[in-house]
């Protein structure tokens, strides 16, 4: 939930939220048939459902027990102030096993698969990412990761295609030591790394060649999901038979046209497409 000021009036919004699907409604907005697996519990559960009904993705649900997370954010003095988060329950075994089951038969099914992390580290093991991308890559699936910590570390461990991640989720700034964590990371079989870095060039490892992924400047209205929406576009672009190099372009695209933008993950695909057009992939010499 999100208040907002109209003409000096509070204004209430509901949102579906979360990694999974900011990304997914910036997969669909790029031309490509995005499907949700997710579980549904409790109050909050039966709202997010309905409001993913309204969204232009393709929802593989189960009903469980666990109820889903939710937060209140005040923005009415233009800046983001969270009131209240509820964060979300533990998945018992069953219903791990069942959301497992989905996100593996819908993931070979689709070819491309985009793991994402839940707001809180009790919803499901962490090794569940390790068992999932080593499940997916072995039976065909090309498997992007966008996630941290010991989540992180279980995903590369299964051998993904790309990884997407943060600078602070790498716990460095410095770009020398960004680039050896993204080789650390890139020896486990992993084809691309792709780390962005708040306002500065994202730095990307692609098929063992080390580039700056250079964007035109945009001013920014939010600049929250502009990693989500980076995730969603590599992935699209690897959907639909582009390059890593030319995914990359989109992605980055995807990413600078949320932060124009108050809704996360959300953007035009003509606008995307445009300002892919603008993204410079510069070579950096080691």
């Amino acid at each position: 939930m999100t208040v907002e000021d109209l003409d000096g009036e509070p204004d209430v919004h509901l949102h579906a939220g979360g990694q999974g699907f900011w990304q997914s409604r910036m997969i669909a907005a790029l031309g490509v048939e995005a499907v949700v697996c997710a579980t549904f519990g409790g109050e909050t559960g039966r709202v997010l459902r309905t409001l993913l009904e309204g969204e232009n993705v393709d929802l593989r649900a189960r009903e469980v027990a666990a109820r889903n997370g939710s937060y209140v954010h005040d923005r009415r003095d233009g800046s983001r102030s969270e009131m209240v988060e509820m964060l979300p329950d533990a998945l018992s075994r069953h219903e791990l096993d069942d959301v497992y089951e989905l996100a593996l038969v819908e993931g070979i099914r689709a070819g491309t698969a985009v793991l994402s992390g839940p707001s809180d580290d009790r919803v499901l093991p962490h090794e569940t990412y390790y068992r999932l991308t080593s499940d997916l890559t072995s039976n065909g699936c090309r498997v992007i990761v966008d996630l941290a910590h010991d989540r992180l570390a279980e995903a590369v461990r299964g051998g993904p295609h790309v990884v997407k991640v943060s600078h602070e989720e790498l716990g460095e700034e410095e770009l020398p030591k960004l680039i050896q964590k993204a080789r650390e990371i890139a020896d486990s079989c992993v084809h691309g790394v792709v780390v962005s870095r708040a306002d500065e060039p994202a730095l990307a490892l692609l098929e063992d060649e080390l580039y700056l992924v250079k964007m035109p400047k945009l001013e920014p209205v939010d600049t929250r999901g502009a990693g989500d929406s980076m995730t969603a576009g590599i992935s699209a672009g690897l959907a639909l038979g582009m390059s890593l190099t030319d995914a990359v372009k989109l992605g980055a695209a995807a990413g600078a046209v949320n932060v124009t933008r108050h809704g996360l993950g959300s953007g035009s695909g003509e606008a995307v497409r445009e300002l892919s057009k603008r993204v410079e992939l510069e070579p950096i010499e080691e």
